[in-house]
């Protein structure tokens, strides 16, 4: 009879271990879980104290993590032990082998925790060898363990101790998403602020530029740059890839041209000389692509030189594509030519990055350079409103692509009129707006 009841006082424990486990296991968050064990000890195996305290391994110090059942509260949360020199619990932080002591009164490792405790448990919580913990079991009872269920504790700490790296290794990579999602918030921050905050409104053009990021930050960029003689230099660029890497690309390419821009106006020399640059500057496997246009109000007239860039749509009489054209920056020395036209009251020079046309509907159709064309046709047609059909065209799918677009509109004869017109005396002539920084 004696043997049956051990034998079932072992299964159980076995049971009773086979369900800690689990609940203990299906925990990730680490303050739950040690709360989950320490709770355990209480209300699964009927004693009365129990502790998790962890390695601080700054200090050589073990910190409890978690306590449940102290009366008197003599150790509270937090409290710290220096390993090998404070009671049971530094004894086992110093030696990582379990210690039982049947009646502490008689113990000398003994520190008194709550007065009405008399044995005392502390199995160390190792990881690969190395320990992370202690777990701490006491009860008001002398010598209130078994042999047996000191073993099915320890197999129990193996347990606690996987779930609590788990836990660890759950909370860092937490912590690091926490820590990305911050950095790419404020790297979205920063990249609004490097395109223009503002439209350029000028007597002879209106010009107004969209981005839609296919990620939280973009490679695509545009700018306006007002020159010192009155002219205004518009760029498009993309540079090749998608996310962080390109954004951070993008942005040095933008601080280059732009100071290149203050010596070197036409676009085709300007082409070049960037392209030096990168190709000194930039990893071998990126580059970028550009379409660069001088808008000079004195004569009415575009001067385009694009690098391997989508070609500018000119929306006119008749909606046509400029046919300049030449090779990514970045990639190798290339010389760079010009098409320069002539820009009619109510024209429309349309620049955009290859996600634009390239938008995929849901069965695999390309939005294409002609969707780009016939949306342009409606007078009211914006920058906005052609992303906005680009999304639709996606059937609310997520773009594959950075997609860019800026439109520059020449004002009709009368709004000239209206903007560049104002009394002169005799002998005066009118003169053209400062242009407004972009």
């Amino acid at each position: 009879m004696t043997d049956d009841l051990e034998l079932r006082a072992q299964i159980d424990e076995l049971l009773l271990l086979q369900r800690a486990a689990q609940r203990i296991a299906s925990v990730l968050d680490i303050d739950v879980l040690l709360e989950e064990v320490v709770g355990d000890v209480v209300q699964t195996f009927g004693y009365s104290r129990s502790g998790v305290l962890l390695k601080d391994e700054l200090t050589n110090e073990l910190v409890i993590a978690a306590v449940r059942g102290w009366t008197m509260n003599y150790h509270q949360k937090g409290e710290r032990f220096r390993i090998g020199e404070y009671g049971m619990v530094g004894h086992v932080g110093a030696t990582a082998e379990t210690y039982y002591s049947p009646d502490v009164q008689l113990d000398p490792y003994y520190q008194v925790s709550e007065l009405l405790t008399r044995f005392e448990l502390d199995i160390p919580l190792k990881r690969h060898g190395v320990l992370i913990g202690v777990f701490n079991v006491q009860s008001t009872s002398v010598d209130g363990f078994a042999p047996s269920r000191i073993r099915v504790f320890e197999a129990l700490a193996g347990h606690r101790a996987i779930a609590i790296e788990n836990s660890w290794l759950f909370l860092r990579e937490r912590l690091e998403k926490e820590r990305m999602r911050t950095e790419l918030r404020v790297a979205e921050l920063m990249q609004g602020q490097l395109l223009p905050q503002h439209d350029i409104r000028h007597a002879a053009f209106s010009i107004h530029g969209v981005c839609l990021p296919c990620r939280t930050v973009a490679g695509d960029w545009y700018d306006y740059i007002p020159l010192q003689d009155g002219r205004i230099a518009v760029i498009v660029a993309d540079v090749a890839g998608k996310g962080m890497a390109a954004a951070l690309l993008m942005s040095s390419t933008r601080g280059i041209l732009r100071l290149l821009a203050e010596q070197v106006s036409e676009p085709a020399p300007l082409l070049e000389r960037l392209n030096k640059t990168l190709l000194q500057d930039f990893p071998r496997s990126r580059f970028v692509t550009m379409a660069y246009v001088l808008l000079d109000p004195r004569d009415m007239t575009a001067r385009i030189a694009v690098a391997g860039h989508p070609p500018p749509v000119l929306i006119a009489e008749t909606p046509r594509m400029l046919e300049t054209g030449g090779l990514p920056l970045g990639l190798m020395n290339a010389v760079y030519v010009e098409e320069q036209i002539a820009l009619t009251p109510g024209a429309r020079l349309v620049l955009y990055s290859d996600g634009v046309h390239e938008a995929e509907s849901p069965d695999g159709q390309q939005f294409g350079y002609s969707g780009i064309e016939r949306h342009f046709t409606n007078p009211s047609a914006s920058a906005d409103s052609l992303l906005s059909e680009i999304s639709r065209f996606a059937g609310g799918l997520s773009l594959g692509d950075d997609a860019t677009v800026v439109t520059i509109d020449v004002q009709t004869a009368n709004a000239w009129c209206n903007d560049h017109v104002r009394e002169s005396g005799p002998g005066e002539t009118s003169q053209l707006p400062t242009i407004p920084p972009g």
